[in-house]
């Protein structure tokens, strides 16, 4: 048998990469190893932060309920002098990834009934309100009629229904979308649902406003890297820090220091 020369060797092992790249299911330069192989002369380009992808839908699957959705965060957390409103801080993104998680599925949480609403737990409700009329020094309980949450539904179908009865009431009432209403008709049908005077199937409307509110004001202060919050710009607006591993340097200071925010992804590099 011919033994292959150190020259025969080489160009031997540089058609079986070429060869096996092909083979593999296309050129060599389209894979990892094909970066190393195939352009060893090509410079590390710095990389360029893209957060892009945040604003992708993952819950909606109709463009129509995300429209709505949007408008309606944004009357909750309006853009104003002080600085972005809802849709500008991609709340609405937050919502959307928090709905399509475990959280929104209710994956973790006891679901079983029964669901209506005890009559001792309405009673003690009652009683809360009565005693809330009372005066400041009144004894008052915790609770709000109605905006418990009593219901076989998960939190994304609470809000899936919500938005889409909003969109019910907005055609019903004004006959236009909710995304074209004038800023105090969007209130008026917002403020029905808050006051539980919207029937809503499966869960009362003061529950669906509720969780709205609460998604709505955590997108807008939640770190960046849960989708919400662009630019840190919530932060900003509270001229809040993000999370800091220390404030050693700066305890003893008596006068108010403005810090740039910081977020996680900034934190751990």
């Amino acid at each position: 048998m011919k033994r292959l020369t150190k020259e025969e060797k080489t160009i031997d092992r540089r058609d079986f990469l070429k060869k096996g790249g092909l083979v593999a299911g296309g050129l060599v330069g389209g894979t990892v190893l094909g970066s190393f192989v195939v352009q060893p002369w090509q410079k590390e380009t710095e990389e360029v932060p893209n957060d892009d992808f945040l604003e992708a839908r993952l819950f909606f699957d109709r463009k129509e309920d995300f429209e709505v959705l949007a408008a309606a965060t944004e009357r909750i957390f309006p853009e104003d002098k002080n600085g972005p409103g809802a849709i500008a801080l991609r709340v609405p993104y937050f919502i959307d990834k928090q709905l399509y998680g475990a959280w929104g599925h209710n994956a973790k949480e006891y679901m079983q009934g029964p669901f209506p609403i005890a009559p001792y737990v309405r009673a003690y409700e009652e009683k809360a309100v009565k005693q809330s009329k009372q005066g400041p020094n009144a004894e008052v309980l915790p609770g709000l009629p109605g905006a418990r949450y009593q219901s076989r539904l998960n939190r994304g179908d609470i809000i899936l229904r919500g938005i889409r009865q909003i969109e019910t009431e907005s055609a019903k009432r004004f006959n236009e979308k909710f995304t074209q209403l004038e800023a105090e008709n969007q209130d008026a049908i917002l403020t029905d649902f808050e006051n539980g005077n919207i029937n809503l199937p499966g869960v009362s409307a003061q529950t669906f406003f509720q969780l709205l509110v609460q998604l709505t004001i955590e997108g807008a202060y939640a770190d960046p890297v849960y989708g919400g919050n662009k630019d840190m710009d919530g932060w900003r607006m509270k001229e809040y820090p993000g999370p800091r591993a220390a404030y050693a340097n700066e305890i003893d200071e008596k006068n108010f220091i403005v810090k740039e925010p910081q977020s996680l992804k900034d934190y751990q590099g």
